[in-house]
């Protein structure tokens, strides 16, 4: 038995291949016309390969539970989500505008704060800001650049429209695991990158490490460049490995590194200490440097910040790029992008009703059965609330933390997600979505060609995050002409 598109149904939500029942988008139409043409046995032996590769290739994510930690195999859906080029050229230039601004805040934020002087953004906001690091102020980063790595996410709605629906400037993750869908759907579906166009991502890894390098503070052509990471426990340490090793860069720890008396950082080998130019850091602000932050870490490096302060080694992320990785901060992009650039946003924001406004928060409370309210800070999905999945003590309960503590909160309406044909128990259904491209940022900017599609592999979730059983998809860029 073949796939019937006929009847296929997103229920009236956009979704990313099928326009109508039986009628393809115009970019999907090769992919559509081949998974017809194969048998249900021919599709589970397709499924059976990626899984089989996943496990072969290694590709874990770590899930915390109350009893340890446990790596359990990417959960990967084989069907790609196609957007076509011409379309994704406005994305592409929304995210480098986005990031433009953003790095321009961070850095006016810890100079001059023109911002908040001419009362554009609230000094209020600023002042309860969880990721405000005193410690930073003055600073002046290579290139005026707090951010090199974005991850921003985009959602759809109904009618097919973008939205950018949060910012991640700390230790964005996910890079590997786009990279890595890519080379399971080459695997599973080699003829189809025969006949289709579709844009590479696997230059990311090179991408990254000239960003890197480029802003070694000595000139040299093969600056030393390691990533630092909390270690194996790390739910993150797949990706760790993976670009350290991609990139040839060494995977280091706090013990690896130590600053020395001319405030240099050094990485210790068996031939001695080697100087070390510039740090990919996957360890929080808080756990950077005892001397400067918490002084009981036990991951970060003693006088690490001094060592960057005086110039002597770059840090990416910059410690403080936090600042401007909070919803509540997120709500104001759309100013700060009208205010630096003197542009508008090329990609909206989700509509966003902050809590610490009191007629703002009068709404929410009276709405929170349509609503979905997060607080500033938390991500993977955790501490948020989805008002029309929730019940009646779940919105009574939320009602009172957005009442002790308003600012802690934003509200956005529950938007209708778009959905992607997946493969669920031997057929196909709609699923919703969302997509996380990376943006680089340093003497250039680049956005990957798509990014990281993540699946709600539940029926009728809005959860795509894997830690809550969400998977993903890999995402095709491709030319329509």
């Amino acid at each position: 038995m073949t796939i019937d598109w006929k009847s296929y149904d997103p229920a009236g939500f956009y979704d990313e291949l099928i326009a109508a029942p039986g009628q393809a988008r115009e970019a999907a139409l090769t992919l559509t016309n081949y998974l017809r043409s194969l048998s249900d046995e021919e599709l589970h032996e397709r499924k059976a390969a990626a899984e089989h590769a996943i496990v072969e290739m290694g590709i874990t994510f770590t899930v915390y539970t109350e009893g340890g930690n446990i790596d359990r195999a990417w959960p990967f859906d084989i069907i790609p989500r196609i957007i076509p080029r011409s379309e994704w050229a406005r994305v592409e230039a929304g995210l480098a505008q986005r990031l433009t601004a953003l790095n321009l805040f961070i850095n006016d934020l810890y100079n001059e704060q023109r911002i908040v002087k001419d009362k554009v953004f609230p000094k209020s906001v600023l002042a309860k800001s969880k990721n405000f690091r005193e410690q930073c102020i003055g600073i002046q980063p290579t290139h005026g650049v707090w951010a090199h790595i974005c991850g921003s996410d985009l959602v759809r709605d109904a009618d097919g429209t973008f939205y950018v629906l949060e910012d991640n400037l700390r230790v964005p993750s996910g890079v590997s695991y786009m990279l890595e869908n890519r080379q399971v759907t080459k695997r599973v579906f080699p003829e189809l990158f025969e006949n289709y166009s579709i844009r590479p991502v696997d230059e990311y890894p090179s991408l990254l490490f000239d960003m890197l390098a480029a802003l070694s503070p000595r000139p040299m052509d093969y600056p030393q460049v390691v990533v630092l990471t909390p270690g194996i426990y790390n739910s993150a340490y797949f990706e760790h490995a993976y670009l350290a090793q991609r990139m040839g860069a060494e995977l280091v720890e706090g013990a690896d590194l130590v600053v020395s008396d001319d405030d240099c950082v050094y990485m210790r080998t068996v031939a001695g200490l080697e100087r070390v130019d510039v740090i990919y850091r996957r360890i929080d602000d808080l756990f950077l440097d005892p001397e400067a932050f918490n002084p009981d870490s036990m991951l970060g490096v003693k006088g690490l910040m001094r060592a960057w302060r005086k110039g002597n080694v770059a840090l990416v992320n910059a410690p403080g790029a936090g600042v401007a990785d909070d919803k509540v901060v997120y709500a104001f992009v759309p100013k700060m992008i009208r205010y630096y650039l003197d542009q508008d946003p090329i990609i909206p924001n989700v509509p966003t009703h902050l809590c610490m406004n009191p007629k703002e928060r009068e709404y929410v409370l009276a709405n929170l059965e349509h609503l979905v309210v997060k607080p500033a800070n938390e991500s993977g999905g955790y501490g948020m609330i989805v008002g029309p999945h929730a019940t009646r003590k779940q919105r009574q309960e939320f009602a009172e933390l957005i009442r002790k503590d308003p600012r802690n909160y934003i509200a956005q309406p529950t938007l209708k997600l778009s959905t992607s044909p997946t493969l669920c128990d031997g057929h196909l259904e709609p699923r919703h979505l969302d997509l996380r491209p990376f943006i680089l940022q340093g003497v250039r900017t680049d956005v990957t060609a798509g990014g990281l599609t993540r699946v709600a592999l539940r029926k009728g979730s809005l959860v795509v995050n894997s830690s809550q059983g969400g998977g993903s998809k890999d995402t095709w860029i491709v030319d329509t002409e």
